[in-house]
């Protein structure tokens, strides 16, 4: 083989190395920076059209929240405001028989600000008694952008002041704990860090005791000697299974009962 067939076929290689590379590489959606997890960026380019169009995805409950009216006399509505986790959530099977009727109000991937737009559509509107919200879980991992903990603060606490406005009493759950137990745990494990979960259920719990809420302590239930979520309470790492919601259910119970009791 001469001197000139191998550079040929060295050039050859290097092609199909630089093409295989390009095409294995995830496009990124214009004007959206990259935030240095491919699957959080591939999400975030899969969602445009909704942080463009109806960023707090009002669309997703409308009709339904129209055709729940008004509560009738004596009825206890408590709304489920949340991410995933709650949207997830089978509430029916979990919640039967109890005094009050369990309305799911979770959104997949939603962040604070998300639920904040839509607060008066799928809260206020609906005039619960009380209000469970489960979130930040998703600011904290940046799914609408990077997000102090200052700024998830300030969320929660408009929340609850709208909330206390309009009479609804305010349970915050804390935020679930995480793991990387699997290859597909990884990624959302290191874009929840430990030291800000801590932190932000640390201010929740402080903040509900300052304002007469109720803060519902799913963390503590539910981590293992790591700190970490127990690998038996969810498959991937972030979303709880069905053990990990049955641990969740009668918290959350106890928690509404409290809100009810507290009511004036």
């Amino acid at each position: 083989m001469n001197r000139n067939s191998v550079r040929a076929i060295a050039f050859l290689f290097a092609f199909l190395v630089v093409s295989f590379s390009v095409l294995g590489q995830q496009p990124q959606a214009p004007g959206i920076p990259t935030t240095g997890f491919p699957a959080l960026d591939e999400y975030r380019a899969s969602r445009v059209a909704i942080y463009t169009d109806d960023f707090g995805e009002l669309k997703r409950y409308r009709e339904a929240d129209a055709a729940l009216g008004s509560p009738a006399s004596g009825e206890n509505r408590v709304v489920f405001l949340g991410d995933s986790i709650t949207d997830y959530w089978q509430l029916a099977e979990y919640f039967t028989g109890k005094p009050y009727v369990v309305i799911n109000r979770g959104i997949d991937g939603q962040t604070t600000p998300q639920m904040l737009v839509r607060f008066r559509q799928d809260v206020i509107d609906l005039h619960p008694a009380v209000l469970v919200v489960l979130a930040g879980t998703n600011d904290v991992a940046g799914v609408t952008g990077p997000t102090r903990n200052q700024d998830i603060e300030a969320n929660y606490a408009s929340m609850a002041e709208l909330a206390r406005a309009h009479g609804i009493r305010v349970v915050f759950a804390s935020l679930l704990p995480v793991n990387n137990y699997t290859e597909d745990a990884k990624e959302s494990f290191a874009q929840r860090p430990r030291e800000r979960i801590l932190t932000l259920n640390g201010w929740l719990k402080e903040y509900c005791a300052k304002n007469g809420l109720v803060y519902l302590d799913y963390f503590s239930a539910m981590i293992d000697a790591k700190g970490m979520l127990r690998r038996d309470l969810s498959d991937e790492g972030l979303h709880p299974n069905a053990s990990g919601y049955r641990i969740m259910a009668p918290l959350a119970e106890k928690a509404i009962a409290q809100a009810i009791a507290s009511r004036p």
